[in-house]
């Protein structure tokens, strides 16, 4: 097959999300061993970690992270704390777009701390911090903005924001994930019918139809695509009356799904930026989703132009650009 033209479209696009921090710590034994089940309401463990490591994390970032990489231009909305000169300075010099990051001088950047153990259990504490102040920023304080996304972040800033790009005429993604539970079903509804777009894993569907009341057909006909993510099955585009199903690409190792979906999302918002069709941009979004998945860490993989395309060929058996 002819390769397809390598025109790129550098549409400034705007993600709303999370910029925080993750220490990761791993416990060389079992929880199990060290937690009397008949005592657990008088709690008080110590365990001792042989291994911690800290990564860049947040959704905004780590969208922001795999888009860049491609070829696109996003400029993260955020809120970082009094510690978060740094991830400051690696979002400038990776040319990531800073426009819409405002320090909160009195709290800390959002943080969670996760213990794991041998058997893949996870204790985690989660400190929001300035994410709770992501509706000091607003939408329009960003100039040439063609598309959005809003990603997981403090529940009056994602109100706030879809308010202010459908003001702004603006299409954007709604991708409630992890937030979903702040919301009323009320809400969810009003975020989902001034979106373009929305997507979720398939928990999040179901958990979605809960609150809502509505079927998934029932919100794939209120926005231009709903879009479901199933793990190791794939993923689902329902847009215009159609179904796409997209397969999983070919990932070289299978080493922590952390950040998967925001790699995921990523793709996406490139496909959107330069007008493809479902397919082909939920198999780049696939395809960014398996390259992250064989690194460990959220922002650690490989992520260009040249290694997409080469997995992409692998895993559809077409040219990507």
């Amino acid at each position: 097959m002819a390769a397809r033209a390598a025109k790129v479209t550098r549409m400034r696009t705007l993600i709303c999300g999370s910029l925080a921090f993750d220490t990761i710590m791993v416990f060389p034994d079992r929880f199990a061993r060290h937690i009397l089940a008949d005592q657990a309401h008088m709690l008080s463990v110590c365990f001792t970690v042989g291994e911690m490591r800290r990564e860049w994390g947040g959704c905004a970032g780590n969208i922001a992270y795999n888009l860049k990489a491609l070829g696109g231009d996003p400029v993260v909305m955020a809120t970082l704390g009094k510690d978060g000169g740094d991830y400051r300075q690696r979002l400038a010099g990776l040319g990531i777009g800073i426009d819409g990051v405002t320090d909160v001088p009195d709290m800390y950047t959002a943080q969670a701390f996760i213990i794991t153990d041998l058997d893949d259990n996870q204790i985690t504490a989660f400190h929001p911090g300035a994410m709770g102040r992501s509706h000091d920023n607003h939408v329009t304080d960003v100039d040439g903005i063609g598309i959005g996304i809003i990603a997981p972040d403090g529940r009056d800033g994602m109100l706030a924001h879809a308010a202010q790009f459908h003001a702004a005429g603006i299409p954007f993604i709604f991708d409630p994930g992890q937030a979903m539970t702040l919301f009323s079903g009320d809400e969810l509804l009003q975020m989902i019918d001034v979106a373009s777009v929305v997507t979720l894993n398939d928990y999040e569907a179901r958990l979605l139809e809960e609150r809502t009341g509505l079927a998934q057909a029932a919100i794939a006909a209120r926005v231009d695509a709903l879009i479901v993510t199933m793990g190791g099955e794939g993923s689902v585009i329902h847009a215009g009356g159609e179904t796409f199903r997209i397969g999983v690409a070919d990932a070289s190792a299978i080493v922590d799904p952390t950040g998967c979906g925001d790699a995921y999302r990523a793709g996406l918002l490139y496909g959107m930026a330069n007008g493809w069709d479902w397919q082909r941009t939920g198999q780049l979004a696939a395809t960014l989703g398996a390259q992250k998945i064989a690194s460990r860490g959220a922002q650690n993989h490989e992520v260009n132009r040249a290694t997409i395309a080469a997995l992409y060929n692998q895993s559809f058996g077409s040219d990507l650009w």
